[in-house]
């Protein structure tokens, strides 16, 4: 554990912290302790996509970087969609 720690770069560290903080997203909708519909949802997963990404630059894998680009593009949406609903509800 401990060679692996020292082999841990930064880039590493962003990308799997972002990893975390996108399952954590998904772990709280599925025990309710979050939900969908709310801002924070898609802000969490804006957030967790993108230090991911920020990883996939150094370590690059096009698989990865499809499915962030997505997850992205989505949680912009999810977003956008959070404030027009708001303005005209």
């Amino acid at each position: 554990m401990a060679a692996f720690l020292n082999d841990l770069t930064i880039v590493d560290a962003i990308g799997s912290l972002g990893a975390l903080i996108v399952v954590a997203a998904y772990f709280g909708t599925q025990m309710r302790m979050m939900n969908s519909d709310d801002l924070a949802f898609p802000v969490v997963n804006l957030l967790g996509s993108v230090l991911i990404v920020c990883s996939l630059v150094q370590n690059f894998n096009l698989a990865s970087m499809l499915i962030e680009g997505f997850w992205i593009i989505i949680s912009v949406i999810g977003i956008i969609q959070h404030f027009r609903l708001r303005r005209a509800g």
